[in-house]
């Protein structure tokens, strides 16, 4: 198994956008890997909660499905340990794009194995959702009393960004 490259590597909007779609004509790149991202939704989505807390992205980036997996995890955890159900945790990202890496080979034996940037389009190797500045990366929507535990939780949910993020506040 190949080792996963540092997030540094595909935070940058340089790359070109490689769609992933359900439909298979409409895929620009035709495998695409899997999408470690489990829920999107989280807590109680029925209820009405007088406050929503939006985790705002303050430049453009690219954000690994793991990365938005990890923080899944762990705002999730917190807010179930702290709260019980009574929060919803929505995410308003989906990685549609397609991450790509052209190995090359170092070392001795390496003019036998690579290609060079001849036929560079690269395989397939993760997923990425595009953001751009002041675009929403999750809600939280809570009652009044729980505010501070939802900025908690979008402050944990940041660490795992390679972004500067925002949290605003405003009333449901």
């Amino acid at each position: 198994m190949a080792k996963l490259r540092k997030g540094v590597a595909y935070r940058k909007l340089e790359r070109p956008y490689t769609r992933r779609s359900k439909y298979r004509k409409k895929n620009f790149v035709r495998a695409s890997p899997h999408n470690l991202i489990v829920k999107y939704e989280m807590g109680d989505p029925k209820k009405k909660f007088a406050w929503k807390l939006l985790l705002l992205a303050d430049g453009d980036v690219q954000l690994r499905h793991n990365a938005i997996e990890a923080s899944r995890k762990t705002a999730n955890r917190f807010l179930e340990d702290n709260l019980n159900k009574d929060y919803h945790l929505k995410f308003r990202i989906f990685p549609h794009h397609v991450l790509r890496e052209n190995p090359l080979a170092s070392g001795a034996g390496a003019d036998r194995m690579s290609t060079g940037m001849k036929l560079s389009f690269g395989k397939p190797i993760g997923l990425a959702a595009q953001c751009k500045r002041g675009q929403p990366i999750a809600e939280v929507n809570v009652d009044e009393k729980n505010i501070p535990f939802a900025v908690k939780a979008l402050k944990r949910m940041q660490h795992k960004f390679p972004v500067r993020c925002l949290i605003s506040q405003e009333k449901n």
